[in-house]
């Protein structure tokens, strides 16, 4: 190990041991119960509520899938996709937050099975299982994507077997969630975010300068062919301009959707203090989402141009995620300042990661020990054994995790994409109709959890392949099918009991 990879190794070891020490201290003033643990005591601040929405979030995708993904193919895939989670992002707080705030606190429901279970009342909890169980089925590969960067973050830059690195990252993310829960890693998440846009910045100037200057980004992105368009994308097997056409646009454009059913962040809403400060988080979430993924495209066109001009190595397929890695590794070439600041640039893609996979641990844990054992199976537990239960769930998850893992070759935005509209065709209608339908019922929710759930999987592997306009991102279709399922099936069947109708107008009551 040579002076720069020590100096390199030294800032990201300070790091965690940081990550580690704030969360755990400051899971040991949280409340020690359910409530405590898996939403902070419904005390959490506008600023926290917005940087941590989006932080967890964003995860390794902001940091290495989506520049990745402006490197290989230009700027009509990445632009889009961030066009439709910024729009996503805006809707979701201004349509869903506040109502779930309000409508979760009326019904006592700390996990989204339990909200969606008594908003319908359901005497035999089967929204609860089945909504758990698609929880712990998207959640599991979410996290081991998330994983599976920071083996490949220590792998291309130190040579570290990638195993070994997956199983550090994984220590280290368990540590402070089952230590400290949901208030270690919300306030984690505001660090790290912050560590994130730090990041962002520091690789677009300095990527700019080994480019040769702005003229030369723009220069080597106008000679491939459609690579600035937003109607068409560059080919990189052919060096041609390959068509991309409204069913493309409107794929990208539905990752927005996904926003509606992500239970990691609709608890954020459930746990700030106050829902008149939801405005604020709005605010600060939709300014913060826009630059981030901007400049996150951008550095993947500047990437390009880096090697280009032979500073770093082409870069193809999946490789194409470690572009920033590949610069950060560039400026730590430069001095022992230098590999400081990009010690800390690799930080913040921990940091992405870590508050990602540390969001998505918490919610499957819940979905396991609170929604599962206590509430499905019955299983009664005192405070202390509740506490105990919800810890080991987080480590057994992580386990799991780390095994799914085990492929280098495996690509973060393919994963992330498919567990995106997994809980968006599934939880978005579900929360839409629980929020904004009287007249749905508990049938037709769990008609359209079940129906949203298999068509993610008929679309992905049985339809989609067949191209043409069945080329669709999965989310769409399914989400659609989803809804028509609720309504159908609602209509078809009796109408919600008294006790829920009466919840229902309690709940809108309290909007005005």
């Amino acid at each position: 190990m040579n002076h720069t990879q020590i100096i390199l190794t030294a800032v990201i070891l300070l790091y965690l041991c940081f990550t580690i020490f704030v969360g755990v201290a400051i899971g040991r003033r949280s409340k020690r119960n359910s409530e405590g643990f898996y939403l902070g005591g419904r005390n959490m601040g506008p600023l926290v509520t917005a940087m941590s929405a989006e932080a967890s979030d964003m995860s390794s995708w902001l940091l290495m899938g989506l520049p990745g993904l402006a490197y290989l193919t230009g700027l009509a895939d990445a632009s889009w996709t961030a066009i439709g989670l910024a729009l996503g992002t805006y809707l979701n707080f201004l349509l869903i937050s506040k109502r779930i705030r309000l409508y979760s606190v009326q019904l006592d429901a700390i996990t989204i099975p339990s909200f969606i279970s008594k908003r319908y009342a359901e005497k035999r909890p089967v929204i609860m299982c089945l909504s758990s169980l698609i929880i712990l089925v998207f959640f599991v590969p979410y996290v081991a994507s998330g994983l599976a960067a920071i083996g490949k973050l220590f792998h291309s830059l130190f040579g570290w077997n990638y195993m070994l690195a997956v199983i550090i990252g994984a220590i280290v993310i368990i540590s402070y969630t089952s230590v400290g829960g949901f208030s270690a890693v919300a306030t984690m998440d505001l660090i790290q975010s912050i560590i994130m846009s730090t990041a962002l910045v520091v690789i677009t100037g300095f990527g700019i300068h080994q480019a040769g200057g702005f003229a030369a980004v723009a220069e080597n992105a106008k000679a491939l062919p459609g690579y600035l368009s937003l109607v068409q994308s560059y080919s990189p097997d052919k060096n041609a301009a390959a068509p991309y056409d409204f069913m493309n646009i409107l794929s990208m454009i539905a990752w927005g959707l996904g926003y509606l059913g992500m239970p990691h962040i609709l608890v954020r809403f459930m746990a700030i203090r106050s829902e008149k400060e939801l405005k604020l988080s709005r605010r600060i979430a939709s300014v913060w989402v826009v630059i981030s993924m901007g400049i996150a495209v951008f550095i993947g066109v500047i990437g390009h141009a880096v090697s280009a001009a032979g500073k770093i190595q082409p870069l193809t397929g999946a490789e194409s995620e470690t572009v920033i890695i590949r610069i950060a590794d560039l400026l730590a070439s430069n001095g022992a300042f230098s590999a400081i600041v990009a010690g800390m640039i690799l930080a913040g893609i921990l940091a992405a990661t870590m508050s990602t996979a540390d969001s998505q641990l918490l919610a499957a844990s819940s979905a396991f020990s609170e929604n599962l054992l206590r509430d499905v199976f019955g299983i009664r537990l005192s405070q202390k054994q509740t506490m105990l239960m919800a810890r080991l769930s987080v480590i057994s998850i992580a386990v799991i995790a780390v095994f799914l893992a085990s492929n280098p070759e495996s690509s973060i935005f393919a994963i992330v994409s498919f567990a995106w509209a997994g809980f968006g065709a599934t939880f978005g209608p579900a929360i839409l109709f629980s929020l904004f339908w009287k007249r749905s019922n508990h049938q037709g929710i769990t008609a359209g959890l079940l129906g949203g759930g298999v068509m993610v999987f008929v679309w992905k592997f049985l339809i989609r392949p067949l191209g043409g306009s069945f080329a669709i991102y999965e989310l769409l279709p399914a989400f659609l099918f989803n809804c028509i399922l609720v309504v159908a099936v609602s209509l078809l069947t009796a109408e919600p009991e008294e006790e829920v109708a009466r919840g229902f107008d309690a709940y809108r009551n309290s909007l005005t």
